[in-house]
């Protein structure tokens, strides 16, 4: 799923890859939430919330969630940086060594925020996810011709809409039965996501409240693992 790309990329690998990295991020979405208060992936209402404190003239609050989402689009411009020089130089693993980054990070992420005393844990947490999930959503977007999205469900809620539009105008007979078996797995594809985020969201206040800042860890090895999977398994040519 980290590996097949453009014309052999396929539906079972993209609702593999959108299970897997949006459990992992709400996961780490809700888990941030429940420890701090403040969303790492949310960039719709971080930008509320800078458009808020500007309204009020309330400037150091707004640098902060101003900063969150310049860290997420420079996580995501990273990625896309890496991303870009490993297909000019036709490394096909490149998506997978993102994720791998994302993995060894959390993990550092999760030893420093478990036992260090950091003067400001909070803020380093949130800043740090931020980079990670605009990492992440990149590659996303990039393996999968944008066809998934991992990081946030509003786009993923409108294309579930929108297919069950479709869906519905191909009952009326207004548009061609001959699509709907794309509307549906568009719309498995997306609906699938948006159960993973949720169970994800559920699993992660669950590990967090279980073991603290060591979900991060666990889940940083389970990045590790399934990006070494793709990178050492041979794959065809």
């Amino acid at each position: 799923m980290l590996i097949s790309i453009e014309e052999a990329r396929n539906n079972s690998a993209d609702s593999r890859l959108a299970c897997t990295l949006a459990a992992v991020a709400g996961a780490l979405n809700t888990a941030a939430f429940e420890a701090v208060g403040f969303f790492s992936a949310n960039m719709t209402g971080n930008v509320s919330s800078l458009s808020d404190h500007l309204a009020k003239a309330s400037f150091g609050p707004g640098m902060f969630f101003l900063s969150i989402v310049g860290i997420f689009i420079a996580g995501a411009a990273f990625s896309t940086t890496l991303i870009n020089a490993g297909r000019r130089k036709n490394i096909r693993s490149i998506y997978a060594l993102n994720i791998l980054i994302e993995g060894a990070a959390l993990v550092l992420l999760g030893i420093v925020e478990t036992w260090s005393t950091l003067v400001s844990p909070g803020v380093v947490l949130i800043l740090s996810l931020s980079f990670l999930m605009g990492l992440q959503n990149a590659v996303v977007t990039r393996i999968s011709n944008a066809r998934v999205r991992t990081t946030h469900v509003s786009g993923t809620s409108t294309d579930i809409g929108i297919e069950l539009a479709m869906l519905f105008d191909v009952v009326r007979r207004k548009e061609s039965p001959k699509d709907a078996p794309l509307y549906l797995e568009r719309l498995r594809l997306h609906f699938f996501t948006l159960m993973a985020f949720l169970v994800g969201g559920v699993g992660g206040i669950w590990l967090f409240r279980l073991i603290g800042y060591r979900f991060l860890i666990l889940i940083g090895c389970l990045l590790i693992y399934l990006a070494l999977n793709a990178t050492l398994r041979k794959h065809p040519t």
